[in-house]
């Protein structure tokens, strides 16, 4: 938090950040396939679970994040943290196949409902609060207190577990219920320039047509800068899932790191992560498009040297890469709110980058499971770090032309921070 934001302005970033750290206290993650193989469920079941998971984040993520731009972002994160509680409890009390199928898609409905709308909110309270320029600061130490909970819980999972079974998804739940609590001490909007405020003052548009679901659409179309950042920001999440995610498990097997590590070893890069997001301040200076090249290029370069390095040499290039992790979010997140023309649409088009980055990653995630068929991990992250440094490094250019030839048809404004040129 920058000390020049106003005392509302500071009251909400806090209200926020709490949020986000009990809605992330999830202390089923590292466990919750050991869980369900405990439940009698087969791996072509978990796997199964999962594929419809994706799908229908995918398929509730644009319809969701129109909903809240035409109602109210802040309902919208209500609305999310409450079935987020509701769906950590379905495994305890229903362990069974289509237990876990309908608590995984209550978790896409929570975060589809939350993803776009929290960040909209944020970014739109700050604004009209007149502390914009503590936003990326905010989003940041946001992160920093979600990262926060995942280095408390992750180690304790399994000795949960085996203490009492289902103890991580009731835990889990209590934590939920803190961030409902939460979500509701967030204020309403403050009224902003255009808006038809309702009685509660909310900040909502009174009009609307299924035709605005087209028009944020219409608006990324006309939109050189937004859609320029926007696929940036896909590739950025792209790669940090792949990473973090779908390689972490098989890397730290192929080196034979015991499985009881794991969690531990998740919890240490998860600490370097965490310092970069509480950090993000530091490259200001470089200017936000250096900033994303130069930490996508050594999350890249991390990536590619985790086959030929030992243990350490891979534990290093894992905290390197969490930490390059953290440091970018933030900045990214401001590069796209900034890139927003107006804020009727903010949350659709928020949504949209989620569900583009989701489709990307399934199709990285199918190719990957290619290469792992054929033994092929180094080629296949050296393929990575090239295409991935290659990709950004014609983002990059291409952005700095856009932003030199001025606002776009649409209206654009340049991202509202102390450099907006890179």
């Amino acid at each position: 938090m920058t000390p020049a934001a106003p005392p509302g302005a500071r009251r909400v970033i806090r209200t926020y950040n709490g949020f986000k750290l009990f809605t992330g206290l999830l202390w089923w993650l590292p466990v919750f396939y050991v869980y369900q193989r405990h439940s009698g469920l087969s791996e072509t079941e978990i796997f199964r679970i999962q594929s419809i998971y994706y799908l229908a984040f995918c398929l509730l993520e644009i319809p969701t994040g129109a909903l809240a731009d035409r109602f109210d972002y802040r309902r919208f994160v209500q609305i999310g943290a409450t079935l987020l509680t509701a769906a950590n409890l379905v495994p305890v009390l229903w362990p069974s196949y289509r237990g876990f199928l309908a608590h995984f898609l209550l978790i896409a409905l929570a975060n589809s409902l939350v993803s776009g709308a929290g960040s909209a909110y944020l970014y739109e309270w700050l604004q009209r609060g007149g502390a914009v320029a503590a936003y990326q600061q905010a989003e940041g130490s946001g992160r920093a207190y979600a990262l926060t909970g995942r280095i408390v819980c992750l180690p304790a999972a399994g000795v949960l577990m085996e203490w009492r079974t289902p103890s991580p998804y009731v835990l889990s739940a209590l934590c939920c219920a803190v961030g409902v609590l939460l979500a509701l001490r967030l204020p309403a909007l403050p009224p902003g320039p255009g808006d038809s405020t309702g009685p509660d003052g909310d900040g909502r548009r009174k009009s609307w047509s299924p035709r605005d679901q087209l028009a944020a659409g219409r608006m990324l179309r006309r939109s050189p800068l937004l859609a320029l950042v926007m696929a940036q920001g896909v590739a950025v999440f792209t790669l940090v899932r792949v990473g973090q995610t779908n390689l972490f498990q098989p890397v730290l097997a192929a080196k034979d790191l015991p499985l009881a590590a794991f969690g531990v070893m998740m919890a240490g890069t998860t600490l370097f992560e965490l310092a970069g997001a509480a950090r993000s301040g530091w490259l200001r200076r470089l200017g936000e498009v250096r900033a994303v090249f130069l930490l996508t290029a050594v999350m890249a370069l991390a990536l590619s040297l985790l086959v030929p390095a030992g243990l350490i040499g891979a534990a290093i290039c894992l905290c390197v890469f969490s930490l390059a992790a953290g440091l970018l979010f933030p900045i990214q997140r401001q590069l796209v709110n900034g890139a927003i023309p107006g804020s009727a649409h903010r949350a659709t088009l928020l949504s949209t980058e989620s569900l583009i980055d989701r489709a990307v990653c399934a199709l990285v995630v199918l190719a990957l499971g290619g290469y792992l068929s054929r033994g092929q991990m180094n080629q296949f992250l050296v393929h990575v770090a090239i295409g991935t440094i290659l990709l950004m490094g014609v983002l990059a250019v291409l952005v700095h032309r856009v932003r030199r030839a001025g606002p776009d048809d649409s209206g654009e404004r340049p991202a509202v921070t102390k450099e907006n040129a890179a």
